[in-house]
C-alpha cells in the first residue's frame, strides 16, 4: 500500500508542502537530481522507511533521461565486448519493468538484425542472440518477450518491403522493450511522493553545508518563487548525471572519477515514410544504428560524439542529421531526405572516465562512491539499469546511517498506474463506451497513465471540452495538459510539450501551434495573468525556432551558439 497521506500528486499545493517539509525537517537522505537515477534513488530510500527528499534544478527528466533511444534493453553490442555481466543485469531489469514494475509504460518491441553474409555472420550473430535469450531468464522467471528467430531473405523482404532488395541476405528477429523515458521518470517521482518522499522540481542546489569535512545538507534556491533555504540531511546523494563534476566541485573536494558527456542525436520521421513490420538494428563503422517504431513515427539514432559545450541544451547539427540519413538510406528502397524529418532531439550520455586520459576507459557501467563523509555520488550506467544504480547508491548511504536500514524493496514496488493495468487494458472497449470516446483514445491513455487513465477521464467527464485534441498534435488531449499541471508537476509550457507529452519531437511544427493553447490552459490552473501566459508561449516559440536553426548549422560550436540564443525560462539563470 502506498502512503495514505498523499496520492502522489505533484500539483502546485503539493510542491509548496514539499518545500516547506524540506526546509523544516532533517532528512535521512536527500537526493539531488531528478533524472532516472535520482528519482529511482528517492523511491528506493523512502520505501526502506527513510525520510527522503528529492530536488531537481529544472524539470523531471529534463536532461539525459528524456533524450534516450527510448529503449529498455540489454545492449546487444556489449556482448561483442564480452561484458556479459552488464548485459545480464540489464536484461533482468528489462523483464522486471515489462512484467511487474511498469507494464503500462514499458512495452515489447521487435527488431530485425539484417545479415549481409550468408554463413559465418548468421552463426556469429545467432550465438549472440542465443546468449541474449538465456541471460534474460532470472530465478526461473520468463523474460517477458519471445526468443530470437532466424529469417530467410524472402521472409525479411515480405515483412520489410521498405528495405532495398539487394541490401541483405537474411536476418534474425529478436525482442527488446521500449518506454516513454520522460513519462517514466515523472511517474517514478510521483511514486516516490506517494510513499512519502518530499519532492520538488525547479529547486536548484547552490552549495553544500559542511561541518568540518562532513556534508550535512545543502543550500537550495526555489527558482519559481526566488526563496532561498537550507535542507539538512544525514546523507546526500549526488545523482546529477552529466553535471556530476560540477556538483562535486561545490564540495571543494577532488572527485574519485570524472563524467564525460557524449552526444547522441535521434531523428523522428513519419511511420509511413517506409514500410516495415518491426524495428531495425544496423551496424555502422563506429557502432550500431537503431530504427525504432514509435507510435505513428520512427526514431532513427544514434550518434556518439564528445560534447563539452552547454549541457542543458545539447544541439544537433546538420552534419549529425546527414550522418544518420546517410547510414539509414544505405538499406532503404526509397531514401529519406531532410524534408522527411519531423523532429530531432539531442541528449548527452554520462560516461565514466578515469582521472587521466592515459588511464581512462569510458564505460557504461556505474560507480558509487562516498567521496566525502555525508555525500554519496552515483554516476555512469544505463537507463535500463537505473533501479540497480539507485539501490547501490542508497546502500552506500544506509551504511553510514545509525541503526539497521532495511534492504531495497524496489524489485517489488510497482509504479503508479501499474496495478490492475492488464484488467483495464482488457476492458478498454467497455471504458471507451462508458465515456463516449474512441477505443484508440482509451488505448492511448492506458499506455500513458495505466489505471490512472481514469483520473484523466474524470476530468473529461467534468468538462467535455477537455476531450479536444491539441492543435497540430492530434494524439494528445487537452485533459492531459490539466493532469500534467495538477498531478505531474508541470510548471511551464516546455514541461508539457517536451516531456509530459512528446509533442516537441512528434509534431511537424515542434508544438508551435499547440503552445498558445497549452499556455492558456496552464495559466488558468497556475494563476498566470495575460502577460505571463503570453510570455510562456513566446518562450516556447523561441525555443522551437532556435532548435530548428541550430540543426542547420555545420558544427557543434555554431549549433550551440544558435541554440543558446533562445531565452531560458525565468528564474533558471537567476543569481
Amino acid at each position: 500500500m502506498v502512503s495514505t497521506h498523499t496520492t502522489g500528486r505533484l500539483g502546485p499545493a503539493e510542491r509548496d508542502a514539499a518545500i516547506a517539509a524540506l526546509e523544516d525537517t532533517e532528512l535521512d537522505v536527500l537526493v539531488i537530481g531528478g533524472g532516472i537515477v535520482g528519482t529511482g534513488s528517492a523511491l528506493d530510500a523512502v520505501t526502506r522507511g527513510l525520510s527522503t527528499g528529492l530536488v531537481e534544478a529544472r524539470d523531471w527528466a529534463s536532461g539525459t533521461s528524456s533524450r534516450s533511444s527510448k529503449l529498455v534493453h540489454g545492449g546487444i553490442r556489449y556482448l561483442e565486448q564480452l561484458d556479459f555481466r552488464l548485459v545480464r543485469e540489464a536484461l533482468i531489469e528489462r523483464g522486471l519493468l515489462l512484467q511487474r514494475l511498469a507494464p503500462h509504460l514499458v512495452k515489447p518491441v521487435r527488431f530485425i538484425y539484417p545479415l549481409s553474409k550468408r554463413v559465418f555472420e548468421r552463426l556469429y550473430i545467432g550465438a549472440g542472440m542465443l546468449l541474449y535469450d538465456l541471460f534474460s531468464y532470472s530465478g526461473g522467471r520468463p523474460p517477458g518477450v519471445p526468443h530470437h528467430r532466424h529469417w530467410s531473405r524472402r521472409k525479411l523482404l515480405q515483412a520489410h518491403p521498405g528495405i532495398a532488395k539487394d541490401a541483405f541476405v537474411g536476418g534474425l528477429s529478436y525482442y527488446d522493450a521500449q518506454v516513454d523515458d520522460a513519462r517514466y521518470v515523472a511517474t517514478l517521482a510521483r511514486t516516490a511522493s506517494a510513499y512519502g518522499a518530499h519532492v520538488a522540481s525547479r529547486v536548484r542546489v547552490e552549495g553544500f553545508i559542511k561541518v568540518g569535512r562532513r556534508v550535512v545538507g545543502v543550500r537550495a534556491h526555489d527558482l519559481e518563487s526566488g526563496h532561498r533555504f537550507e535542507i539538512r540531511a544525514k546523507q546526500v546523494v549526488n545523482a546529477t548525471g552529466v553535471w556530476t563534476d560540477e556538483t562535486q566541485a561545490m564540495v571543494a573536494e577532488r572527485g574519485q572519477f570524472k563524467v564525460r558527456a557524449s552526444k547522441g542525436i535521434h531523428l523522428v520521421v513519419p511511420r509511413d515514410r517506409f514500410q516495415s513490420a518491426s524495428g531495425l538494428l544496423l551496424r555502422t563503422e563506429k557502432s550500431v544504428l537503431f530504427v525504432i517504431p514509435w507510435g505513428r513515427h520512427w526514431l532513427i539514432g544514434t550518434t556518439d560524439t564528445d560534447w563539452d559545450l552547454d549541457k542543458a541544451h545539447p544541439a544537433a547539427t546538420a552534419a549529425d542529421i546527414d550522418y544518420l540519413l546517410e547510414h539509414v538510406n544505405r538499406v532503404l528502397a526509397v531514401p529519406l531526405g531532410r524534408e522527411d524529418v519531423e523532429g530531432v532531439y539531442a541528449g548527452l550520455r554520462p560516461l565514466l572516465a578515469g582521472e587521466s586520459e592515459q588511464t581512462s576507459k569510458l564505460s557504461r557501467e556505474h560507480l558509487v562512491a562516498h567521496s566525502v563523509p555525508g555525500l554519496v555520488v552515483v554516476a555512469g550506467g544505463k537507463w535500463t539499469t537505473y533501479r540497480v544504480m539507485a539501490r547501490d547508491a542508497i546502500d552506500a548511504a544506509a551504511d553510514a546511517l545509525d541503526g539497521r536500514v532495511p534492504a531495497s524493496t524496489t524489485e517489488d514496488i510497482a509504479l503508479l498506474g501499474a496495478e490492475g493495468y492488464p484488467a483495464a487494458w482488457n476492458r478498454r472497449a467497455m471504458i471507451a463506451k462508458e465515456h463516449g470516446l474512441h477505443p484508440v483514445r482509451i488505448e492511448h491513455l492506458l499506455n500513458r497513465y495505466g489505471t490512472e487513465a481514469q483520473l484523466v477521464l474524470d476530468l473529461i467527464d467534468a468538462d467535455p471540452s477537455l476531450a479536444e485534441p491539441l492543435p497540430g498534435a492530434d494524439d494528445y488531449l487537452r485533459a492531459e495538459v490539466v493532469f500534467a499541471v495538477t498531478a505531474e508537476g508541470a510548471l511551464h509550457v516546455d514541461d508539457v510539450l517536451a516531456r509530459r507529452t512528446r509533442v516537441s519531437i512528434e509534431a511537424w511544427d515542434r508544438g508551435a501551434s499547440a503552445s498558445p493553447v497549452v499556455a492558456e490552459i496552464m495559466g488558468g490552473l497556475l494563476g498566470w495573468d495575460e502577460s505571463r501566459t503570453r510570455s510562456e508561449d513566446e518562450l516556447y516559440q523561441q525555443r522551437v525556432l532556435a532548435e530548428i536553426a541550430s540543426q542547420e548549422q555545420p558544427d557543434d560550436l555554431s549549433a550551440d551558439r544558435v541554440r543558446l540564443a533562445a531565452p531560458e525560462i525565468p528564474g533558471v539563470t537567476a543569481d
